[in-house]
């Protein structure tokens, strides 16, 4: 039973609903749970749901939260039992001007199937399809109908189905070319549920009126359904069917469909199997690689290790290493970060003496890539080469890249760049980062962005996971911890993230005998933030510590932090308190 505070809030809620402003509509939208769950299940459906019909005409942005949050209104309407009535509801949605609206009230209208028995589903969701969508005036609900056809047919019998069928046909038929653009988006979820035997004599002929369609918008979207279509098929009926489709989809005249030919090009090949992809799909891959535009050539880039599986590699040698390496020198910069970042998978395939001869000049060229995705993408994929041929044959060219990336005005790049380093230390051995890496560690610490500086120091705890305390003692912790006296208190402040970041991964003794005694050095610092990140680091070393060191050293600290003149300063103090581990009685 709601509470008075519960009614005063579903009240305020429901006020808000009816507020003039389009954001706090939406916002009161968003709630619509909550004011179920306090109405209980009647009021709900005898005053909730006909006051969101009145709300039908409301701006597209309410009703887009208005149509999500109805799926999630099942429980609060009495269960799956009677949830037809929220198709109700949604059944105007489906047939909204905007498409966000329509999307979310698909989503709902699917969310609703999944609850419903197949009784229900035939009694009300196959009524909403046909005749209420089938026929309804409006394109927009044509769009819904080819979305939920899919939906519905598994659970209705055969002369239903048939009807469903014959729906999909007229929608692939439409004279409006949106409706036909969301059949040809929606097949491949109607290839999937269709019985067989109705494939070739019925979803062939939609296939090839997709992929022929005049508007190129329909006919990219045609490649997902090659893709779903092999997957019914055995691999002879998808080579004898389905491939034609596929190579002319993949050269139409429209970049939009090369484009989403290459963006798939990996699962397209694969439903024809290896013999078939060398022998009818590696022209045409070393075309896309070529093409004339930039997204095309990005989106193929990205396929290639995934395609080149299914090669042999003789092949990958003869015919697509050379195109490969001509991508190196595109002028596209995105195109070049999209071949880094893809291509340094071909090394476990070609193995250390073939990779050697043939892709590590392309590898070089790529670290030395004067845009830096095209670097971060080739450091970033490290790893697949380091197991192959080892590291060190790039070490030469990768301390220059991570210096540049290191670098980098745009901090995000910096932040990418520090999270590769415990990997490439790992690979590149102590000895290697002592050398090269350390002096970048330690001058991100005081870098003047506050994430960079929090990241580095988390960097630091993993280097120590990689390398052992006993290297972070000697290397790294002592140029760290000597920042505590610097006069910035910024690089002070860095001191104490450093330490909450090391407190987990070294000794308590560690703990105790050089990160505690600077921590309690700095109790007195005149900077308030200081002091407050103080009480906040004694809470983490507490958890580390042993009962003596809590209760002869921190907690004294915390309890003298406690009376200190700033407001925040005490507030994280008592946190930190709150925080420390019960003491056992003695």
């Amino acid at each position: 039973m709601a509470t008075e505070g519960d009614t005063q809030a579903v009240q305020q809620i429901i006020n808000q609903l009816k507020h003039e402003d389009t954001q706090v509509r939406a916002s009161a939208m968003g709630q619509l749970p909550t004011i179920a769950s306090a109405l209980g299940v009647e009021r709900t459906k005898s005053e909730l749901l006909p006051f969101l019909k009145d709300c039908l005409d409301d701006e597209d942005e309410v009703l887009e939260v208005l149509a999500t949050q109805v799926g999630c209104l099942i429980e609060f309407v009495g269960g799956n039992e009677h949830s037809q009535i929220l198709l109700e509801l949604l059944e105007s949605l489906l047939g909204a001007e905007q498409s966000k609206v329509r999307e979310k009230a698909i989503e709902s209208c699917k969310q609703i199937a999944l609850v419903m028995t197949p009784e229900q589903i035939q009694e009300h969701f196959y009524p909403l399809l046909v005749p209420k969508l089938k026929e309804a005036p409006w394109y927009t609900q044509q769009i819904s109908l080819s979305a939920l056809i899919s939906t519905v047919y598994p659970h209705v019998p055969n002369d239903k189905k048939e009807e469903l069928r014959n729906c999909f046909k007229n929608l692939v038929a439409s004279s409006t070319a949106p409706v036909r653009r969301a059949a040809s988006a929606n097949l491949g979820s109607f290839v999937r549920v269709i019985e067989e035997e109705h494939i070739t004599p019925e979803i062939l002929p939609l296939l090839r009126a997709t992929a022929a369609d005049d508007q190129d918008y329909v006919r990219f979207m045609a490649v997902e359904s090659c893709i779903a279509l092999c997957s019914r098929f055995s691999r002879e009926a998808a080579i004898e069917h389905v491939l034609p489709f596929a190579k002319q989809l993949s050269t139409d005249s429209a970049w939009r469909v090369r484009y989403m030919a290459a963006k798939h090009f990996c699962d397209l090949s694969k439903g024809f199997g290896e013999e078939t992809a060398q022998t009818e799909m590696v022209g045409i891959f070393v075309e896309l690689l070529q093409d004339r535009e930039g997204e095309v050539r990005s989106a193929a880039a990205s396929q290639i290790t995934g395609f080149c599986q299914l090669l042999s590699e003789d092949i990958i040698i003869n015919a697509i290493l050379a195109p490969i390496s001509e991508l190196a020198n595109d002028a596209d910069e995105h195109v070049r970060a999209a071949l880094a970042g893809d291509v340094m998978g071909l090394a476990p395939l070609l193995g250390k003496t073939k990779t050697l001869e043939n892709l590590l000049d392309l590898f070089l060229k790529l670290l030395r890539d004067e845009f830096y995705e095209v670097r971060l993408s080739v450091i970033s994929k490290l790893n697949g080469i380091n197991q192959v041929v080892g590291i060190e044959l790039l070490s030469d060219s990768l301390l220059p890249a991570i210096t540049q990336l290191a670098e980098e005005k745009q901090w995000r790049v910096r932040l990418a760049i520090i999270n590769f380093i415990p990997l490439l230390a790992k690979q590149l051995g102590v000895e290697f980062f002592d050398d090269k890496l350390s002096s970048l560690c330690l001058q991100w610490l005081i870098d003047p962005v506050h994430s960079i500086r929090e990241a580095a120091c988390k960097n630091i705890k993993e280097l120590i996971e990689v390398f052992g305390v006993e290297w972070a003692k000697s290397s790294i912790m002592p140029k760290v911890l000597e920042f505590c006296d610097h006069p910035n208190y910024l690089y002070r402040g860095t001191t104490l993230l450093a330490i909450n970041a090391l407190a987990s991964v070294v000794s308590s003794e560690v703990i105790d005998s050089t990160l505690l005694p600077i921590v309690l050095r700095m109790e007195s610092d005149g900077i308030p933030n200081i002091r407050f990140k103080v009480a906040k680091t004694l809470g983490t070393l507490a958890q580390f510590s042993d009962s003596t060191v809590i209760q002869n050293r921190i907690r004294p600290a915390l309890d003298t932090l406690l009376t200190d003149s700033d407001k925040d300063v005490r507030y994280y103090a008592q946190n930190a308190i709150k925080a420390i581990p019960p003491q056992p009685s003695s």
